[in-house]
């Protein structure tokens, strides 16, 4: 039996985000635009739009539909923003981000998942995303500042190197606690050289690996 993908795509909308209390326009038009199953191995395909994470290899994974739009809704993106994402993973945040009008650069430390990634976003012509490999926890300090960071593993703190290359105001969002034990997501704003984090929830990510992470 084929699977109807753009049906599945508008059901997790309706019922996965607009449903939990996610309505920002953009963010759901990015969602219902970007084909969430062109960034999961073809044998999950049928999975792709189900309300779970799935796994990528190398230890990583690709959030679950919600996850991705809280935090996305969370940055409250406007076009032509400059973001720093740190995890490329499947290349499905950087997608979405860019779906919305943002200049992304995503850092990633795993050479096979970099790869993948650019081939995707190649194939979908998102030409406006910029790609590191490297420890994500030194963030990309040539590009710098960033009008939003979003970070996609928990590292044990906030990354000071982050802080710094945040822009005034800027907001960055990042899951921080207890390896693989549960984390909380942090919401971390600054604005007037002052840098304040506010607890937006528990989460659960893949661990935060670098020199200022795990």
């Amino acid at each position: 039996m084929r699977i109807d993908l753009r049906r599945n795509r508008d059901r997790m909308v309706r019922e996965q985000i607009e449903a939990r209390g996610i309505h920002d326009p953009a963010v759901v038009r990015a969602m219902r635009a970007v084909p969430r199953h062109l960034f999961v191995e073809e044998a999950l395909i049928p999975q792709a739009y189900e309300d779970h994470p799935l796994p990528l290899g190398h230890g990583q994974t690709i959030s679950q539909p919600y996850v991705v739009a809280w935090m996305t809704a969370l940055c409250d993106i406007a076009p032509d923003m400059k973001v720093l994402e740190i995890g490329t993973g499947s290349g499905y945040q950087a997608a979405v981000l860019a779906e919305m009008g943002a200049r992304v650069y995503t850092v990633e430390r795993v050479a096979a998942l970099q790869e993948a990634a650019k081939v995707r976003l190649a194939a979908l012509r998102c030409s406006q995303v910029h790609f590191k490999l490297d420890d994500g926890t030194l963030g990309w300090p040539e590009e710098a500042p960033f009008d939003r960071i979003l970070v996609t593993a928990a590292g044990p703190v906030v990354p000071e190197p982050l802080v710094a290359q945040l822009a005034d105001p800027g907001k960055m969002l990042i899951p921080v606690g207890p390896s693989k034990r549960g984390q909380t997501l942090l919401l971390v704003e600054k604005q007037n050289g002052r840098v304040v984090s506010r607890d937006m929830g528990g989460v659960m990510f893949v661990d935060l690996v670098g020199r200022h992470g795990w």
